[in-house]
């Protein structure tokens, strides 16, 4: 049960599944724990929900109601849960990066699939570490803030390991033909970031796929977004939505079904992986 490398919010939701269980052997609701813990329902949520951690002293406290005695059982529950509490290695760009692109990431780690819609930029976890420096540059001044774009540069960078990590999520991208059209930086800087799509897609857990302009107007053209997807609890998926102001996630399960909606619909009018990749090497080719 160590952590093995894992993010705090799989080891979370780990936790979060064993302490559940107990609680059903026992026969408890959440409102019963919370009176007999002292604890407010919304703290009893966001443990169960995995959003929170929980102190070690609360950890032994909860075991003793759950009639959890086996040493070895509660040694490693803690041990779990310690892990769980550490930070991440995204925690050192809270400083550059906005709250909501940080708790995508923590969800990304946990993920089962991933499934993001792009109209304007090649998603930044795709990103090439030159094509994510163009970009950045649009949004802020290098000249007045050179490091903080370099930190969000290397944020970027680091956050494409998750793609090819050992238990990498399934993605699925699926990109308005105006983001491989469009200039970034130079022809050379667009022409390879379109090359590393097709490098990308090549793994077996990655799919891309392009809406070609001859596909009209769609629900897509509303805006992009990424869907997060657990296989462990799937009404906890959530939603992230870029804005120009702000970033807002979105976890209502109604809403989540209603992008996952759209999204199937949007892939069905896209080309498919093949003519994509196709599509992809053409555009690079011209940009080259």
């Amino acid at each position: 049960m160590a952590g093995d490398g894992a993010s705090p919010l799989v080891l979370r939701r780990r936790l979060r599944a064993e302490l559940r269980a107990a609680r059903l052997r026992k026969g408890l609701t959440q409102d019963q724990v919370a009176r007999a813990m002292e604890w407010s329902l919304s703290k009893m949520n966001r443990i169960e929900k995995a959003k929170s951690g929980i102190s070690a002293n609360d950890l032994k406290a909860l075991l003793r109601l759950y009639d959890v005695t086996d040493k070895k059982r509660i040694d490693e529950l803690a041990t779990l849960a310690r892990e769980a509490r550490q930070s991440p290695w995204w925690k050192r760009y809270s400083d550059v990066a906005p709250p909501a692109l940080l708790e995508l990431i923590d969800y990304e780690s946990a993920a089962s699939a991933v499934s993001q819609f792009e109209t304007i930029f090649v998603p930044g976890i795709l990103q090439t570490e030159e094509y994510a420096s163009a970009v950045l540059q649009v949004y802020y001044d290098e000249t007045s803030v050179p490091d903080k774009v370099a930190a969000l540069v290397d944020l970027r960078t680091r956050r494409r390991e998750l793609v090819n990590s050992e238990n990498a999520p399934m993605f699925s991208f699926v990109l308005d033909e105006s983001v491989i059209r469009r200039l970034v930086g130079s022809p050379a800087i667009t022409s390879r970031q379109l090359m590393h799509l097709v490098d990308v897609a090549a793994q077996s857990n990655v799919t891309i796929r392009v809406v070609p302009f001859t596909a009209g107007l769609h629900l897509g053209m509303k805006g992009p977004f990424e869907i997060v997807q657990f296989e462990d609890m799937p009404d906890e998926n959530m939603v992230f939505l870029e804005g120009p102001s702000d970033d807002i996630i979105v976890d209502d399960p109604t809403e989540t079904q209603n992008y996952l909606a759209a999204f199937k619909r949007i892939t069905e009018i896209s080309l498919g992986p093949s003519e994509s990749l196709d599509r992809l090497r053409a555009a690079a080719g011209e940009m080259a």
